[in-house]
């Protein structure tokens, strides 16, 4: 059930439900309308683009009193996990430190605790222990993967799966105990819908799984299937009646499962979904019907009558929990559960007759419907969509459609932005979203109209499940995906749409021209050379400027990335969390062998380079960075104290990377410091005048940028300036001077160009131009690693500035 603000909202007949589905989508603004039309579609667009919250006013304030945590940040990720309120963990917290609780099989109390708490959760889902055996697990994967496992499947018995399904789902296929293994699309699936030839078999010796809920895009399947196919099969599947295992990881976070209503035989799931807190928690529901029909060969503690150590004999405990639940449950965080569900009805109480959970379900739609007609409305200035939506209803029914919106932005010549771009635009505006395919390729394929070739194209070319490789040959990878939970706020999404406005519809200048079709002189050369040699001696700080020369080592410049800031917990620290490390200037004094740390608002502190290495004062410690994890050395309580106040954040330590530790870049095989790939990074300071002519606005700034700021914004090493712009892109081996170096490949750009290093000020540029104008590849500058670097022992080597730099094209 779901609360409506019209009638027709949610009103539809069964016999409709697959044209409602299947339904196409209609623009909601004409490309080219007269006045009378373009008024009409306007007033049409606004009522459209109401929105009314399902809750009172009351209720709201309590939700926002429970987030404040939140602060700036927008959050967008609730299929990934919602949120956990502060009174929630409070609450947990009150309840572990006031009791004891002691092993389930020891204590006779927390035994019958924990069945309150499966009381509890069978009657969020309106059944009861007659009806369901409920399984604590990790999560809706344990639940899958012990279905899979355990199910047994008759002499011809077939697994079926949904091809638009979780990748759990899809692993399901590895252990089954069957060869017979189909896939089904959505329109196969829904044509159950109209079958009513009803099976004379009584043994169900085959298994189907769908989820209740996409997490892909949101859209909902009609839970009637369940009794559909259990009673009449799967038309083309030999008349095999059929156990149905539900994926219901999506479809609880915001909507109501009535077990009273559809009973699929195995129901899986994840609290954390629904609650935020615990996490590494889910359950396996299993209906009365089916318990015969899995058979557990592993026994742990806690699920046998008798075990022998000397002969392999067992007698496993009859009922299916205590059978099925090895060792000793997770038993803090299922008493846990308690405060999640008294939380979800303390905020969002039932009223009118409605669960809480219903009325979530409700106000989880209309922030999707909201959000996906915002979206739907863009326009780029020559009437181009801005924005390419993925979905299968039009948002215009709750039982069908969840609080999920998935799209890719356009550029206005109708190209693809990649989704890491539009990620990393997200995190510069404080938005948290979900990129990629979210462990769904069926329904991401489906969607952005992949063939399997395409895929296995895209694979080849380097493409794998969690990377940034987002458009190969102009063709998405993957996709955005927003999602709403019972605390997110009508501004968030607003938030989101601003964002992509200022971001990706482009503003035209007084003479109707935009900057990036304006033609610019460039100073040319007579040869390229090196003009500024930049060492970052503290990871993601404040640049050390060299207009001479600077001493060459094994893993690079000398001292550049050598020390790194990590917070109370040993994590690296950078600029994409704290802004204001830019703001840190490191000097190396080769003579003294100094370091003086700088800030706007400290004094200067001096740090004894010699001194670190002395054993009475400083501790080995480990931290990662990117991705590898490094022993380093503790540089002392001064410097610690001096950066923490500087960043004003507390416990914050200075660590040197050790002499011994050896890092690698895998192309080269080349020893590099604590940087985040390769040895060099080469920016060309013409190529970044050529950008910041493409740029059309900086409109977060009063004024435009200097060249030389913008050039740090690109972190390089070696500043070079050539006659031509992006030559460098085309460079194989690069000389400076007498060095040789080879170029590793062209550098991955993120929201780090978006800082600005003189003041920590966040802007949408120049991450957006070069998005654009390099139609999503999101690079700039080159990767270099030293021919024949230096070894330990060798005559120290200079690299000098104004060098003659040489670009070679094999």
């Amino acid at each position: 059930m779901c609360v409506t603000a019209t009638a027709s909202d949610c009103s539809f007949s069964a016999g409709s439900r697959k044209h409602v589905l299947n339904r196409p989508h209609q623009s909601l603004v004409s490309s080219s309308p007269s006045s009378l039309e373009e008024d009409r579609s306007m007033k049409q667009t606004e009522t459209m683009l109401e929105f009314t919250s399902q809750y009172t006013v009351e209720e709201t304030a309590n939700i926002e009193k429970e987030f404040g945590r939140l602060k700036e940040k927008c959050y967008l990720d609730h299929a990934g996990t919602t949120l956990y309120a502060d009174s929630q963990i409070r609450s947990v917290c009150e309840n572990l430190t006031q009791n004891l609780y002691c092993n389930p099989h020891t204590s006779r109390t927390t035994e019958d605790l924990l069945d309150q708490v499966r009381y509890r959760v069978l009657r969020h889902f309106n059944t009861r222990s007659s009806e369901y055996s409920l399984v604590f697990t990790s999560g809706t994967t344990a639940s899958l993967k012990l279905v899979a496992e355990s199910f047994v499947f008759g002499a011809e018995g077939a697994f079926v799966y949904l091809k638009d399904s979780h990748t759990s789902v899809l692993g399901m296929r590895e252990i089954v105990g069957t060869e017979s293994i189909f896939s089904i699309d959505r329109e196969q699936l829904l044509e159950q819908l109209d079958s009513n030839e009803r099976l004379e078999k009584e043994q169900h010796s085959s298994l189907l799984v769908f989820p209740a809920q996409c997490n892909f895009n949101g859209v909902k399947y009609p839970l009637e299937l369940v009794e559909k196919i259990q009673r009449n099969g799967i038309s083309g599947y030999d008349k095999e009646r059929f156990r149905v295992c539900l994926d219901a990881a999506s479809f609880v976070s915001t909507s109501f499962l009535d077990l009273s209503k559809h009973q699929p035989d195995f129901v899986c799931l994840s609290f954390y979904k629904m609650f935020g807190y615990p996490t590494g928690l889910g359950a396996l529901l299993v209906h009365r019907t089916a318990v015969d029909q899995l058979r557990k060969n592993y026994y742990g503690g806690g699920t046998v009558k008798i075990a022998m150590a000397s002969r392999n004999f067992h007698v496993k405990r009859d009922p299916l929990v205590e059978r099925f639940e090895d060792g000793t449950l997770a038993f803090t965080s299922i008493i846990a559960l308690l405060q999640g569900f008294d939380t979800l009805e303390r905020l969002v109480p039932p009223n009118a007759g409605l669960r809480s959970i219903e009325r979530i379900s409700s106000q989880a739609f209309y922030f999707g419907r909201y959000c996906y007609q915002r979206l739907q409305t863009l326009r780029h200035s020559n009437g181009n969509i801005v924005v390419k939506l993925y979905h299968d209803t039009d948002f215009n029914d709750c039982r069908l459609q969840g609080g999920i919106v998935n799209f890719n932005v356009l550029h206005e010549d109708g190209t693809y932005v990649g989704f890491a771009e539009v990620s990393y635009m997200a995190s510069l505006h404080n938005i948290v979203l979900r990129t990629g395919c979210f462990c769904n390729p069926g329904a991401c394929q489906r969607n952005l109209q992949l063939s399997d070739e395409d895929v296995l194209k895209q694979f080849d070319a380097g493409h794998v499940c969690g990377d940034a490789n987002d458009l190969i040959d102009g063709q998405p990878t993957g996709s955005v995906r927003v999602s709403f939970g019972y605390m997110t706020r009508k501004e968030d999404i607003d938030r989101l749409v601003e964002m992509i406005e200022k971001c990706y519809i482009r503003k035209s200048l007084a003479n109707g021209l935009t900057r990036s079709q304006i033609v610019s002189k460039y100073k040319t050369h007579d040869q390229p050379r090196l003009k500024m040699i930049c060492l970052f001696p503290i990871k993601s700080c404040g640049a050390f400027k060299v207009i001479t020369r600077w001493p060459l080592c094994r893993r690079g410049l000398k001292h550049d990335r050598e020390f790194v800031i990590v917070d109370d917990n040993g994590v690296a620290l950078t600029q994409k969390k704290l802004t204001e490390m830019c703001l840190i200037r490191p000097q190396i004094n080769l003579k003294t062998n100094e370091m003086t740390l700088s800030h706007p608002n400290m004094d200067d502190f001096v740090l004894d380079l010699d001194l670190i290495g002395d054993a009475q004062r400083i501790k080995l410690c480990q931290t990662k960075v990117c991705q590898d994890n490094i022993q380093a050395i503790d540089c002392g309580d001064q410097v610690a104290e001096w950066i923490s106040v500087a960043l004003q954040t507390s416990g914050l330590r200075l660590l040197k990377q050790s002499d011994e530790e050896v890092r690698t870049f895998q192309q080269s095989q080349q020893e590099i410091a604590l940087a985040n790939q390769a040895q060099f990074l080469l920016i060309n300071q013409t190529s970044v005048r050529w950008l910041a002519d493409k740029v059309p606005d900086w409109d977060e700034l009063q004024e435009e940028p200097t060249l030389e700021s913008l050039v740090d914004r690109f972190r390089g090493n070696l500043i070079v300036e050539t006659p031509k712009s992006m030559e460098e892109c085309d460079w194989k081996r690069v000389t400076v001077g007498y060095h040789e170096f080879a170029v590793d490949g062209p550098c991955s750009r993120c929201q780090m160009i978006c800082i600005d290093q003189s003041s920590g000020l966040k802007t949408t540029e120049p991450l957006r131009t070069i998005g654009r104008e390099f139609k999503g590849k999101m690079r700039f500058g080159i990767y270099l690693s030293h021919v024949n670097a230096l070894r330990d022992g060798s005559d120290e080597q200079w690299l000098y500035c104004n060098s003659v730099v040489e670009g070679l094209v094999e």
